[in-house]
């Protein structure tokens, strides 16, 4: 309790301006001059927007990128590119969260943003000035996506605390509306804006983020200061190395499963894969055991024993292994069958891809910040829980269509899935967020952006995986006979149809027809007249994918709106409204001094 009273006391002397020196007082000047927060949402929204935007902008670009380095995507080699051109900025952003966090509440919030900020924009002039092609060029994409995703993590792991800081807790629900939608409008903004680029140049894909973190950053360090308190802490270096190697293994093994092994169509056999994904869980609970042996852990196991904490993370780890494969989902769909069936070219479906898919970012638009405002006054719990049983609806809406559906019902369906993410996203983060101390609010916000960004990658390689898995029966045999049909060599038809269904779901994630590819070009010369042409036109590869892919979409959204049914009763668990700074001293005190006997037996 002593410890406690010292820590209510240094925060009101912090929130007054009290204390010695000019930093101080401007902190407190500050946090009572009625502009800053918005200063803070403003960039804080531009910071989460931009990094939002370009994990995303890469998926409906990869045509353009694959083509500009010269590297065929459906060439066996090529598919590590692909994953982890994808998959990479998501997999450092996932394992570095919650260190950042936790260096911005020892080192300061603003400070370790400023730094994203900076490292964010030069990996975006690095990736846009590629200097290589081939398989060299792939690399340097690869290896300055990495970059990207480290200045990421800085502006993801502590954007809410900073918020946090600068808002009251009435606020809080509005500012996190505002700033998290801007996350799930940017998942999908980049869809758009990477199809508008590509096809005009896939450099411009990366240079775009370059004036965007230019001002982003000097505004950031003109404008920005530390409300926060510092926490005067060591740095938990066993904690950070086993977390951070325990994560990258296992998302690696994941990564991994979903690419073709010997004869099989997924990984999940390799002996690589299993060693990785064995190797990461042993890791993790070596990190669990050192955080419950050391004094000041990275990841404070004990912010768990606050139910509106550990249920909003579970709430929010299930959503984002719901939805986080969503995308890929809807662009396959629309590039690989359905725009090509209502006579796009293979090469516009990107951007058009982009624009169907609007309705989604719209719902998240409208609901966020209102969901958020209501949030503040109402609590989390009904809105948080609502969006996930919207989202659940929304999948079994989305399986009930047919692969050749009316757009109007896609459309339609798209808008409540948006709704649904709205309603939960805002509610959710501000819950979190609401509910830990001060001095803990860079980690609680770096360990839920951990939960999220290791769900999203975890669920693109479970997506994939039953998607592959939904294909592997069905596929074979539709190639097989479709191209009999059209005159192919039964010897050829079947060697082409016994390849890795994961070549056909690439291909219609790219959105091309593979057909012109797959087939020799002495093979098409061959055939009857006319049949060359239906084999490599606009209709011949969605029609033969459209019901094994269906099939597919039928595994993965039964078990979206299944863990969104879970989300949804672990959002109900969460209780009623709760801010950690407005609940009673001794209540306040429980976590802390559970931690601190917990030290002193340790150290027994």
């Amino acid at each position: 309790m002593a410890r406690t009273q010292r820590d209510e006391g240094a925060a009101q002397r912090d929130a007054t301006g009290g204390g010695a020196g000019p930093q101080a007082r401007r902190a407190g000047a500050r946090r009572h001059d009625p502009n800053y927060k918005w200063v803070a949402l403003s960039n804080t929204t531009l910071g989460v927007l931009m990094s939002s935007i370009d994990g995303s902008i890469v998926i409906i670009s990869l045509p353009a990128i694959f083509t500009g380095i010269g590297i065929n995507p459906l060439d066996p080699g090529s598919t590590s590119y692909l994953l982890w051109i994808m998959m990479g900025y998501l997999l450092v952003t996932a394992v570095l969260v919650v260190a950042f966090g936790r260096l911005g509440d020892i080192y300061g919030r603003v400070r370790m943003y400023n730094g994203g900020f900076v490292i964010f924009t030069l990996g975006s002039l690095l990736l846009a000035a590629t200097p290589f092609t081939g398989s060299a060029g792939a690399t340097w994409i690869i290896a300055m996506r990495l970059v990207q995703g480290i200045g990421g993590a800085f502006l993801f792991a502590n954007s809410q605390a900073i918020l946090t800081d600068a808002f009251p807790p009435e606020q809080r629900g509005l500012a996190f509306g505002v700033n998290g939608i801007s996350f799930l409008a940017g998942q999908f903004i980049g869809l758009v804006v990477g199809g508008i680029l590509a096809a005009i140049n896939w450099r411009l894909v990366f240079f775009v983020s370059v004036p965007v973190g230019l001002v982003g950053t000097i505004w950031a360090y003109l404008r920005l200061e530390e409300l926060g308190t510092a926490t005067h802490a060591k740095i938990d270096w066993p904690g950070n190395l086993t977390f951070a190697a325990g994560l990258t293994v296992l998302l690696i093994g994941i990564t991994y499963g979903i690419q073709p092994y010997g004869g099989q169509s997924m990984g999940w056999t390799n002996p690589f894969v299993l060693a990785m994904m064995a190797g990461g869980v042993v890791l993790l609970g070596v990190f669990v055991w050192v955080e419950q042996h050391t004094d000041e852990p990275l990841f404070d196991l004990d912010l768990f024993r606050i139910r509106a904490f550990s249920a909003g993370n579970l709430a929010g780890f299930l959503s984002a292994l719901g939805r986080g494969g969503l995308s890929f989902m809807l662009v396959i769909w629309l590039q690989g069958i359905w725009l090509p069936l209502h006579g796009y070219d293979f090469a516009d479906t990107p951007l058009w891809a982009g624009i169907y898919m609007l309705p989604l970012t719209i719902g998240s638009l409208v609901f966020g910040p209102l969901s958020g405002h209501l949030s503040d006054r109402f609590g989390a719990r009904p809105f948080a829980t609502g969006g996930m049983l919207l989202t659940a609806a929304s999948f079994v809406g989305l399986l009930l269509l047919p692969v050749n559906f009316p757009y109007w019902a896609f459309g339609g369906l798209l808008l409540l899935s948006g709704l649904a993410g709205g309603l939960f996203f805002s509610p959710n983060m501000a819950a979190i967020m609401n509910s830990v101390p001060a001095g803990q609010r860079g980690a609680a916000a770096g360990m839920r952006a951990t939960f999220q960004n290791s769900a999203s990658v975890v669920s693109i390689g479970l997506t994939f995986t039953l998607m592959i898995e939904g294909l592997s029966a069905p596929l074979p045999a539709a190639l097989d006979q479709g191209l009999v049909a059209h005159a192919v060599p039964a010897a050829l038809a079947a060697q082409i149809a016994h390849l890795p269904p994961v070549s056909s779901l690439f291909a219609a994630l790219l959105g091309f027809n593979p057909m012109a590819v797959l087939l020799p070009a002495s093979a098409l010369h061959a055939l009857p007249t006319g049949q060359a042409a239906i084999l490599t036109g606009k209709e011949f590869f969605p029609q033969l994918i459209a019901a094994p892919f269906g099939q597919g979409l039928t595994v993965v959204f039964v078990s979206a709106a299944l863990m969104s049914l879970v989300a949804a009763w672990a959002s109900w668990l969460r209780g009623g409204r709760y801010v950690h700074a407005e609940a009673p001293a001794v209540e306040r005190g429980v976590v802390m001094a559970a931690a601190a006997g917990r030290r002193r037996a340790r150290g027994r």
